[in-house]
């Protein structure tokens, strides 16, 4: 149907048309705005970015006014209302706060030097202790895991001199956030240890439970109670720790010759930003900012001088060196295919022809001259739709032909993936996330996420245990040790 199928319609037949295309577009609509609230779809089908509320909850307030709700009120919160997510001031604790722990061994420190003139210090010179404090830990044993509470005793010696050296809990980093009633400080006199932070972080970033279900795991299989502050502290502490190693990464990554690059959207408490990613095969960096092209050029560097691969977003095209992904021109010409329109349908199944057989062509490594006639076919289908009356077609054809080199710089590099499915494959974890925890709430939180993130891909491309390493990162940062740098990828053998 176009305009001359109406236009030849007798005034009866039009109205009867415009009648049920009324009532498919009413259906459609409100098949859209459906949600959690206003049927019974599940809270997991709503939009990760706030939606619009329906007129009846909101009066009629639109997507920006939403945004606004709920930054203001936080996720979840009712428009409107000032609360704030998490616990609320003056609400009662928990149980296991009066709870006495029990230690299962003492592990004592002692100063070596006195803090005065330096001398050894020997026990026989007398001490005794002035502090202490319990620590949960995490201990894994032949056949699993346990979880073990240990009291360790600070003591202070005086040295012939006269002056008394204590031991204290070792200090270090420290996150500062506007508004926040107290900055986190990571320190050793915390109750949990580094190896069980850890398999906290772990269990929230890579495995995506939630705060309170972390907290029932803890007490059902190892009998440990936890507050969900506790637990989240331990999460950002471990985003604390990995973010002098992302760092040093991005010295590793800018050093490659081919970097996969892509971008999807990340909600951070009611705020649209945008979760990219920088990959080559042994590096990955992950971070969450706006959608600009300095974020990207932030990630690979002003002098990265080898092949980028990723979309067509125009924040890659100043790169001089870069394969567009086919399997994004390869989807959009299956939806014209499947579309009603005749003449665009035919262009993108001629479209996707050409493209999936230069794929496979280049693959099996083919001479120039069988690839020669597919770039020939390919660049006359667009040339000759690129004036199309259908705006998708036109708009596809003119796209092919301005980022022509891009497209086709694989069939001169045979070492270039034709596609950029490295990259969505390391956004996909992230992707379902987003889905099940609707993003981050701060900047802090968000740095924490995307620096564990980058850590573990970049253990898994480099076939070391990720786990071992941020524990490693988070006992040195409470003694105020930055870990900077991860192993060397192994090489193959």
């Amino acid at each position: 149907m176009n305009r001359a199928f109406f236009e030849a319609l007798d005034p009866t037949a039009r109205v009867e048309l415009l009648c049920r295309l009324h009532t498919m577009t009413v259906e459609l609509s409100e098949r859209l705005a459906r949600n959690s609230a206003n049927s019974s779809r599940p809270p997991s089908s709503d939009s990760p970015f706030g939606g619009a509320p329906t007129a009846a909850r909101s009066g009629g307030s639109d997507l920006r006014n939403a945004l606004k709700g709920s930054a203001a009120g936080g996720v979840g919160a009712t428009p409107g209302t000032p609360r704030k997510p998490g616990k609320q001031p003056g609400a009662k604790g928990g149980i296991w706060h009066c709870e006495a722990l029990t230690a299962e061994r003492t592990e004592n420190h002692y100063p070596d030097r006195c803090a005065a003139c330096g001398a050894p210090l020997e026990l026989w010179h007398g001490d005794k202790g002035h502090s202490g404090h319990f620590v949960l830990d995490l201990e894994r044993l032949p056949g699993g895991v346990r979880i073990a509470c240990v009291l360790h005793r600070y003591h202070e010696i005086r040295c012939p001199c006269g002056t008394d050296t204590a031991t204290r809990p070792g200090k270090g980093l420290v996150s500062i956030l506007a508004g926040r009633k107290q900055n986190l400080q990571l320190s050793e006199a915390g109750l949990v240890g580094p190896a069980l932070a850890t398999f906290i972080a772990a269990l929230a970033v890579r495995y995506r439970l939630s705060r309170a279900k972390i907290a029932e795991l803890l007490v059902t299989w190892f009998g440990v109670r936890l507050s969900a502050g506790t637990i989240d502290r331990c999460i950002r502490e471990a985003g604390l720790a990995c973010e002098p190693i992302v760092e040093g990464l991005l010295t590793d990554l800018r050093q490659s010759g081919l970097i996969n690059a892509d971008e999807t959207p990340w909600p951070q408490r009611g705020h649209l930003r945008w979760l990219w990613v920088a990959l080559s095969s042994t590096t990955a960096i992950y971070k969450i900012a706006s959608r600009r092209a300095e974020e990207i050029r932030d990630l690979i560097g002003e002098a990265f001088l080898g092949w980028l691969v990723s979309d067509g977003y125009v924040a890659y095209r100043d790169h001089p060196r870069r394969q567009r992904c086919l399997a994004h021109l390869i989807r959009k010409g299956i939806g014209l295919a499947d579309g009603f329109d005749y003449d665009a349908a035919r262009f993108g199944a001629w479209l996707v022809r050409e493209l999936r057989g230069l794929i496979h062509a280049v693959a099996e490594n083919a001479k120039a001259g069988s690839l020669t006639p597919i770039l020939a076919r390919l660049k006359r289908a667009c040339r000759l739709n690129e004036d199309a009356a259908a705006a998708k077609a036109r708009a596809l054809a003119r796209e092919i032909l301005n980022d022509w080199e891009a497209i086709t710089a694989f069939v001169t590099n045979p070492n270039l993936p034709p596609t950029n499915n490295d990259a969505e494959t390391a956004l996909r974890h992230a992707v379902i996330a987003r889905r099940i925890s609707f993003g981050t709430r701060t900047d802090e939180g968000s740095r924490a996420y995307a620096a564990i993130l980058s850590v573990v891909e970049t253990c898994r491309r480099r076939k070391l245990d990720p786990w071992a390493l941020i524990t490693e990162a988070v006992a040195n940062a409470r003694r105020g040790v930055q870990t900077s740098m991860l192993p060397a990828p192994m090489l193959p053998t």
